[in-house]
């Protein structure tokens, strides 16, 4: 299966993950959150594969700007709705290795341990 990296083009932490797999001759598929959206279905199945809480980027300004309501209760419906409304709020990159196996952020020990 190919193996699909998603984010937005031009976060830094994205820049990092593309540099690790191009100088590594992994190929991949690039979706950009911006120009290409994303799905509910996709985000519930990761979602149930990963957790809600690893996919929602607390850390993020988009996040830090809403209402101090909105960030006080947060469950996985209302952050599914959340990331789909403002994808910059679901945490980059995630890395789908195909067969259902997500890696979500970024650190070059977990890629090297998780692709050949």
């Amino acid at each position: 299966m190919p193996i699909t990296i998603y984010g937005v083009k031009n976060c830094d932490t994205m820049k990092k993950a593309r540099a690790w797999l191009d100088q590594r001759g992994v190929a991949y598929a690039f979706h950009d959150y911006k120009t290409s959206g994303i799905e509910r279905e996709r985000l519930e199945r990761w979602s149930k594969k990963v957790g809600w809480e690893v996919l929602l980027n607390r850390a993020g300004t988009t996040f830090k700007k809403l209402p101090d309501k909105d960030k006080a209760v947060v469950t996985e419906k209302k952050a599914i709705t959340l990331m789909l409304t403002q994808p910059s709020m679901i945490k980059r990159p995630v890395l789908d290795l195909g067969g259902g196996k997500l890696l979500v952020g970024f650190k070059p020990e977990i890629y090297g341990a998780a692709l050949p």
